[in-house]
């Protein structure tokens, strides 16, 4: 059987509410997630044994242990679908690492998608969903990969949303945050209570960017106690010419700002280029059909 492939885009939370925090030590959120064109590459050969190699920009940011989330996927399906057949996967990475884009989970979601075409299991067999989610949070999302609201801990998706194309530019100002520091801080400030859930969400672009300034990210401040340059990402950002919106994803590093076109996301990635040369910048279209 030739070798398969799949593209692991990078998830955007365009917003992040923080709802409260359960027994076991998780936090509830509503987040509204939507992919960019940025994008890894997830090959897999057919083979007898399992394992992973990793090329591209952001190859050196991490490794192919057992730990890499592609073969935490494998793994997890694996104990749930008896004699699942595996291979060589093949990992191009361009989105960055530990970046608050969901990159890890996307390619673990990518694995998940890629050993259901080897092994004729549908889409929508629940021992998919089941692995993703014990693969990790965002894997959920990041296997349906189309616009949609998370609530949970990731695990409750609404049907997926029609929204607008919109011009973006993302911003890593290559520094990891781990998450589990980002909610940490969070712990020590205190959960916001002044969060107002998403409701309604306009299918219009304009509508859409004046929707998302009444709705932010709670990690924000938390994030930025644990890397500084986060808040210099988003005051550069701001100061883009054509800019509507500048938020962080996730639990950060990366940000996003929102243009109005296309041509005024470029411009402002090349003039981010020239102040800023040691950031990671590419401009995007968020909510692209695949």
């Amino acid at each position: 059987m030739p070798s398969l492939a799949d593209t692991a885009r990078a998830k955007i939370n365009l917003t992040l509410r923080i709802t409260g925090r359960r027994a076991d030590g998780y936090h509830e959120l509503e987040s509204l997630v939507v992919f960019a064109g940025i994008a890894d590459t997830l090959t897999l050969e057919p083979a007898a044994h399992t394992s992973l190699d990793i090329t591209g920009p952001f190859a050196g940011a991490i490794d192919a242990a057992a730990d890499n989330l592609v073969l935490k996927a494998f793994n997890a399906l694996a104990a749930l679908v008896p004699g699942l057949k595996g291979g060589r996967f093949r990992l191009d990475k361009h989105i960055p690492v530990a970046g608050g884009v969901g990159g890890g989970s996307a390619d673990a979601a990518a694995a998940l998608r890629l050993l259901a075409r080897l092994n004729d299991l549908s889409f929508d067999d629940a021992r998919l969903m089941t692995a993703a989610l014990r693969t990790g949070a965002d894997v959920p999302v990041c296997f349906v990969s189309r616009a949609c609201v998370m609530t949970g801990v990731g695990e409750r998706l609404s049907p997926p949303l029609h929204l607008p194309e919109l011009a973006a530019l993302l911003v890593n100002p290559r520094v990891g945050v781990a998450t589990r520091d980002v909610f940490a801080a969070l712990g020590k400030a205190g959960l916001p209570n002044d969060g107002r859930a998403l409701g309604d969400i306009p299918h219009d672009a304009g509508g859409l960017i004046e929707f998302l300034k009444s709705h932010g990210n709670d990690l924000t401040a938390p994030a930025i106690v644990c890397a500084p340059v986060i808040g210099d990402v988003l005051e550069a950002l701001e100061a883009m010419p054509g800019v509507r919106l500048a938020r962080m994803s996730g639990s950060g590093a990366t940000c996003f700002a929102l243009f109005a076109t296309a041509a005024e996301a470029k411009a402002a990635e090349s003039r981010l280029a020239t102040r800023h040369p040691e950031w990671w910048a590419a401009a995007t279209v968020l909510n692209r059909a695949p």
